[in-house]
């Protein structure tokens, strides 16, 4: 916004000219408030947050002994936990605050396993998997085993159960920490329709008493998120996330090369695309306009800080952002890995773009001033596409950090002081490059 003149002859002109320039400028921020005065927001974070001992403590207690979640206390804990992570977000200038993901041990959560229909394996043989998918490769064990638990496949045909959706104790959980005027603001993080299919090989991700094909497959699991989504919808969610690392594997040349080279495939890695792309539009049909959607394109966050993806976003940019149907991308900048900022020139006007250029692998601070000349390089690119200015492009860029603090509940780098700074400093640059939330 442009400032006003502060000392000018004063003259009835001058004030008439004062005026005029305060009522362009009433309208400036009515405009840019109306824009984001819903998600997506511009200092933004991914959902995962380090968790408190005292919470981690009980769930290895029921981990250990076996008792129930009740009798270890854990709801009253959990609560508590959610309740002071909220206000840590709050109080560092956030307005999408999510759980932290505090209710889950990984990101992905156990959305999958309470799907009608789903069967979870226990020691599932690495015959089943991809082994060129990036990181099946680092759950897969000296025995070529599969960790217990990550593994969940249809058995049956997938259903859902509308009045008990799976990510509805999440949702309260948060909005048991605000005023409800405040809901509209949470995020919700969710795992990717795709998740487990893109893990297994040709046909694995059902049994063949379930499904004989995967259009078959996948025509169930839009019906199922669609539903998840309905019933959140009802219950307050206006801000849905999707986490998907496998959308960044498309980026790499190692996942594409291993696709190509696996004879039990059907089609090429781009028909894969193509059909997740549209699993994910017909997950989305129909849904309310004032539900915010986004995708965060993951590399890996995961125990140790380890990435598992590759790959500059060119292969996919075009037909990702264009044929997609979600709100908003986010997607990580943190290091040379994701190349530059040259896709976004194919964002739609119509769609926004967070920049996740703030590292939560690195205890080291980003240099401030090095960090917005990156979000306006990507701006560039963006107006370069769209045929806008870099200040009209602006108003679709978002900065965060370029993935979770925590997407498993325990091994990560970072210590409680350094996510605050972090997020402080995500904080700082969106209101030092907008001005505004």
């Amino acid at each position: 916004m442009e400032k006003l003149e502060r000392y000018r002859p004063f003259s009835p002109l001058n004030c008439l000219s004062i005026a005029s320039q305060l009522l362009a400028v009433q309208y400036t921020v009515q405009a840019n408030m109306k824009l984001h005065s819903a998600p997506p927001f511009r200092a933004e974070q991914m959902g995962s947050l380090l968790r408190p001992d005292n919470l981690l403590a009980i769930r290895e207690k029921i981990a250990q002994t076996g008792i129930s979640e009740a009798e270890a206390g854990l709801p009253a804990v959990e609560q508590e936990a959610v309740r002071e992570v909220v206000k840590m977000q709050q109080d560092l200038g956030f307005k999408a605050v999510t759980s932290g993901e505090y209710n889950r041990t990984r990101f992905w959560g156990l959305m999958w396993d309470e799907f009608n229909g789903t069967i979870r394996l226990q020691d599932a043989e690495a015959s089943m998997f991809r082994l060129y998918h990036p990181d099946v490769v680092s759950l897969i064990e000296k025995d070529r085993k599969v960790m217990p638990g990550d593994s969940v496949i249809a058995g049956q045909k997938l259903s859902h159960s509308a009045a008990t959706p799976s990510n509805l104790h999440e949702l309260k959980l948060v909005q048991a920490s605000l005023p409800e005027s405040e809901w509209h603001n949470i995020k919700l993080t969710m795992i990717t329709p795709a998740w487990f299919h893109m893990r297994y090989k040709q046909g694995h991700a059902y049994t063949p008493e379930a499904y004989s094909n995967d259009a078959e497959y996948f025509a169930d699991v839009a019906k199922v998120y669609n539903s998840e989504l309905r019933a959140l919808y009802a219950a307050g969610l206006r801000n849905v996330q999707f986490d998907d690392p496998g959308m960044a594997y498309f980026c790499s040349q190692a996942f594409r090369q291993g696709w190509a080279e696996d004879a039990s495939n059907t089609g090429t890695v781009d028909d894969l695309l193509d059909a997740y792309i549209k699993l994910y539009n017909d997950s989305l049909a129909g849904l309310p306009e004032d539900l915010h959607t986004g995708i965060h394109l993951c590399r890996g966050n995961f125990i140790g800080g380890r990435h598992f993806s590759e790959g500059s976003y060119d292969v996919i940019a075009k037909k990702l952002f264009e044929d997609l149907n979600v709100n908003t991308f986010y997607l990580e900048y943190d290091t040379e890995r994701a190349g530059g900022f040259e896709p976004l020139r194919f964002l739609p006007k119509d769609k926004n773009v967070v920049v996740g250029v703030i590292s939560t692998k690195l205890r080291e601070m980003e240099d401030k001033e090095a960090v917005k000349e990156r979000i306006f390089k990507a701006a560039d690119f963006v107006a370069q596409g769209s045929g806008e200015s870099r200040k009209e492009a602006l108003k679709r860029v978002c900065v965060s950090p370029q993935c979770g603090f925590s997407t498993h509940e325990s091994g990560y780098p970072l210590l409680v002081e350094h996510q605050k700074k972090k997020m402080s400093l995500v904080r700082e640059i969106a209101d030092e490059v907008w001005g505004q939330a």
